[in-house]
C-alpha cells in the first residue's frame, strides 16, 4: 500500500511539474471551472488569443479593477491582503477579496473554486512557482484567456464577442472597463443590463485606468 503511494504521489508531482512546463507555451485545454460552466449552462464559449491580439485597453482595465500593483508585486500584494482581512473581519463575512491576479491565475488553471484552507494552501505553492516560471506576461496572458466572464462564457476575447461583437483588441476604453466590471461576479453581474452597482464600478474603472501602465 506504501510503494502505491509513494508511486501516485511521484506520479502526481512529475505531471504538475509537466503541467507547469507546458503552461510557460501553451493555455490549458480546459480548467475545472470551465468544465463546471459547460456542466451548468450546457456551453464553453471561449477563444484562446495570444497577449498581443488582446491590445491595450482590456489588459489596463482588468489590471484596474482586480489588481493595481499586479506588475510591482511577487505574487502577493500584503497590504491589499490585509485590507481584505481587516474588512472582512468588521463586516463579520467575506465582502473583499485580497487575491491577486497571480493568485487568480493559479486557482483558475490549476485548482477549483472554493473557500477552504487546502484550497488556498494549493494556490499559495502555484502563485510562488508560475511567478518565478512564468513572469508576468504569461502569467497575464493566461488570467485574460481563462477568467470567467459571464455563464459559460472565458477570457476576454469571448467576452468581448459576446457583449460588444468585436475582437478584445478593438475594444474602446469604455467597453474594456464594462466588461473588467463584472469581476469577480460574472454570474450575477451583466454589461447589457447594469446595476447602478454596477455603473459606479464602470465609471471608477476608467479613472483607475489612467494610472496603469503596462510593461
Amino acid at each position: 500500500m506504501w510503494k502505491f503511494i509513494k508511486k501516485l504521489i511521484f506520479i502526481l508531482v512529475i505531471a504538475n511539474i509537466l503541467f507547469i512546463i507546458f503552461g510557460i507555451f501553451f493555455n490549458p485545454p480546459i480548467t475545472l471551472t470551465q468544465l463546471g460552466g459547460l456542466i451548468k449552462y450546457g456551453k464553453l464559449q471561449r477563444d484562446y488569443i495570444s497577449y498581443d491580439e488582446m491590445g491595450t485597453n482590456v489588459k489596463k482595465a482588468v489590471i484596474a479593477s482586480e489588481d493595481q500593483n499586479f506588475f510591482n508585486h511577487n505574487g502577493f500584494d500584503f497590504k491589499q491582503i490585509e485590507k481584505a482581512m481587516k474588512k472582512n473581519d468588521k463586516k463579520g463575512k467575506v465582502v473583499r477579496g485580497g487575491s491577486t491576479i497571480s493568485m487568480q491565475t493559479a486557482k483558475n488553471v490549476f485548482l477549483w473554486q472554493g473557500r477552504s484552507w487546502f484550497r488556498k494552501g494549493l494556490e499559495a505553492i502555484y502563485t510562488f512557482i508560475i511567478e518565478k516560471i512564468w513572469g508576468k506576461k504569461v502569467i497575464l496572458e493566461r488570467y485574460l484567456n481563462s477568467i470567467e466572464m459571464g455563464q459559460g462564457v472565458f477570457g476576454v476575447e469571448a467576452a468581448s464577442q459576446y457583449y460588444f461583437g468585436k475582437p478584445a483588441k478593438d475594444l474602446t476604453k469604455s467597453e474594456a472597463a464594462w466588461i473588467a466590471a463584472v469581476l469577480p461576479n460574472p454570474k450575477k453581474y451583466d454589461p447589457k443590463h447594469p446595476s447602478a452597482y454596477l455603473n459606479k464600478k464602470h465609471n471608477w474603472i476608467l479613472r483607475q485606468m489612467n494610472h496603469i501602465t503596462l510593461k
